[in-house]
């Protein structure tokens, strides 16, 4: 199980992506004050979600469209499996075409581009969508940041 900062800090992360405003107004919304001075006071969500964005950046509609129209369609309640599966399938298209990236880093850039296009496109369900998003990275990979040495690190490859 990963430490509960790898998760919460995920949530932290998702919040800034799905913010409207410039970088700045986001870096102060987004940051939480520190207790004290910890190696955790050079986590910034909002520089790691600035590198989700630009790995995320590169989306097909062609590919999305189809996806998001699972998501919604399903229910509040099945929002979180609709975007699960819409991600599994997304990188089970990539294997073929990228097969060298590790497996987390295309279920973390599908579910960044998934939820970018779901920002950008269908505003009426930013909210459950980030919800299920936090919920999904955190249970597929918050265990695999953690072995990374946290986000900063896994946003810094």
């Amino acid at each position: 199980m990963a430490p509960k900062n790898i998760e919460h800090q995920t949530i932290q992360i998702i919040n800034c992506l799905f913010e409207k405003y410039s970088s700045e107004s986001v870096r102060y919304r987004c940051m939480v004050e520190p207790d004290g001075v910890t190696d955790e006071d050079s986590f910034d969500p909002v520089l790691i979600a600035d590198k989700l964005r630009e790995l995320a950046d590169n989306y097909d509609d062609t590919v999305i469209q189809p996806l998001i129209k699972n998501v919604q369609q399903a229910a509040a309640d099945q929002v979180v499996a609709a975007f699960s599966r819409s991600v599994d399938s997304l990188c089970q298209s990539w294997v073929v075409e990228r097969a060298e990236v590790a497996p987390e880093k295309q279920i973390l850039k599908a579910s960044i581009m998934l939820g970018l296009y779901v920002k950008k496109h269908c505003p009426d369900l930013t909210g459950i969508v980030q919800g299920a998003m936090g919920d999904f990275l955190n249970t597929r990979l918050a265990s695999w940041v953690a072995q990374q040495g946290g986000w900063d690190e896994v946003a810094s490859r």
